[in-house]
C-alpha cells in the first residue's frame, strides 16, 4: 500500500475528526468568555479536515500515475 492509497482511506477519517472539532469549536465560540478558544477550536478543525488536501498540494505525497486506457 502506497502513502497515497492511505491518504486516501485516512481522508475519510481526518474530515470526521475535522469537522467534529470544528462544530465543538464553533459551539464554543457562542459564549462571549470562550470566543478566542472557540474560534481557535474551528480553525484547528478546518485544519485537521483539508489535512489530506494540504499534504497533496505542499508536494508531500506524490499521486500514483494510471496507467493509459488500452484501445478498443
Amino acid at each position: 500500500m502506497t502513502t497515497y492509497e492511505l491518504l486516501q482511506i485516512l481522508g475519510y477519517a481526518f474530515n470526521i475528526l475535522g469537522l467534529l472539532v470544528c462544530i465543538g469549536g464553533l459551539t464554543l465560540a457562542r459564549r462571549p468568555d470562550r470566543r478566542l478558544l472557540g474560534r481557535g477550536l474551528a480553525a484547528l478543525g478546518f485544519l485537521i479536515a483539508a489535512t489530506p488536501v494540504l499534504v497533496q498540494l505542499l508536494g508531500l505525497v506524490e499521486p500514483v500515475p494510471v496507467g493509459a486506457l488500452p484501445t478498443r
